[in-house]
């Protein structure tokens, strides 16, 4: 069974940090392709990284230089620092693969 935990998401202030974990578990994660996707309130899913299981990154434009996708492939563990926060960066964030996501971690971004 596909298993996708995210956790460590929070209130945070404009130009803070936080980073989000994403556990997986029920199918072979290190040779898994992995994204972070987010929706924000009253709009749609919203594609934000993607982690290739040789490790090339690419990120949606509006996050490049501030979001940092990386793997653990040891732990099985799928991370996203996230820097410099902005406002319209809040959402649910989720890790997805194969089309199964997790239940999701909120991240507020508000002074």
């Amino acid at each position: 069974e596909v298993q996708l935990v995210e956790s460590g998401g929070g209130l945070v202030q404009p130009g803070g940090s936080l980073r989000l974990s994403c556990a997986a578990s029920g199918f072979p994660f290190k040779f898994t392709t992995m994204d972070w996707v987010r929706q924000a309130p009253g709009k749609g899913l919203e594609w934000v990284s993607t982690i290739t299981s040789r490790n090339i990154v690419t990120y949606e434009d509006s996050v490049k230089g501030r979001f940092t996708a990386s793997r653990d492939n040891a732990k099985n563990t799928l991370y996203l620092q996230m820097d410099s926060l902005k406002p319209e960066d809040t959402a649910v964030y989720y890790c997805r693969a194969s089309g199964f996501r997790g239940q999701g971690t909120q991240v507020t971004v508000s002074s």
